[in-house]
């Protein structure tokens, strides 16, 4: 499975963006996927992740409520839509897929086997 994050760009606080991965590969749709961001000077640190089948959904605490990770498996094809953008919110967004898919690691950056090369959101103040 090859990854390609796009969408990322340079926004306002209280601004939105909508990401989108495009998964190549005809087995995407029973892949788990997952957003993670880094920071500079931080570590990767998990965002959403949402399972094959779309009926479960995960997100970490300080997103909750303002993202929104959907996928569109006819189109090989995940997003996330940002909502509310805030200045810690800006960091390289990288979308990773992995078949191996439970609800107690996909928080966890080494489950996923398959990474794409991120994508950039700056959020000013």
């Amino acid at each position: 499975v090859q990854l390609q994050a796009s969408g990322g760009g340079l926004v306002q606080a209280g601004g939105s963006l909508r990401l989108s991965c495009e998964a190549s590969g005809r087995i995407f749709s029973t892949y788990g996927m997952g957003w993670f961001r880094q920071a500079p000077g931080q570590e990767r640190e998990f965002v959403a992740a949402i399972r094959w089948s779309g009926d479960s959904t995960y997100y970490a605490d300080s997103v909750k409520g303002r993202f929104t990770i959907s996928r569109d498996n006819a189109k090989n094809t995940i997003y996330l839509q940002m909502n509310s953008l805030q200045p810690e919110d800006t960091a390289v967004y990288y979308c990773a897929a992995d078949r191996t898919f439970a609800s107690q690691t996909v928080r966890v950056s080494r489950s996923y086997g398959f990474w794409g090369k991120g994508t950039l959101v700056t959020v000013s103040s």
